[in-house]
């Protein structure tokens, strides 16, 4: 008789973890995007692997902005869509405060943010 094993914690916590993120391009254009690992993702939009956008298809370098750390693959694409709605100067807010907006308002707020687990400066 196989006994059940019991799924590792990590990998079930790893997996429900999804991620927001905006990379600017060598053009200074922002790119919005949702993954589950932001290292494997930006490598795919690198080039360094196959997967990546083809919006940033030839536009290297990349480096992400601004990473959050969401609780749902729905809120990620949800705030995902939002945030391509905004204007460049919405988006630079996002990426100086940190904040994202949770509802349909276009300003983000600290009444209504999620906690941003990367702040990368513009280099």
């Amino acid at each position: 008789m196989k006994t059940h094993e019991e799924p590792d914690v990590n990998e079930v916590n790893k997996e429900s973890r999804w991620y927001l993120y905006l990379i600017e391009n060598k053009l200074g254009q922002l790119y919005t995007g949702i993954t589950t690992d932001p290292a494997r993702r930006i490598a795919q939009h690198r080039g360094e692997k196959p997967g990546g956008a083809k919006a940033l298809k030839g536009k290297s370098p990349l480096a992400f902005r601004a990473i959050f750390e969401l609780n749902s693959k729905s809120d990620a694409a949800k705030l995902e869509c939002r945030i391509k709605k905004l204007s460049r100067v919405q988006k630079d807010k996002i990426i100086q405060t940190g904040l994202l907006p949770l509802t349909s308002t276009e300003e983000p707020s600290p009444s209504s943010t999620l906690r941003a687990i990367r702040q990368v400066q513009h280099l």
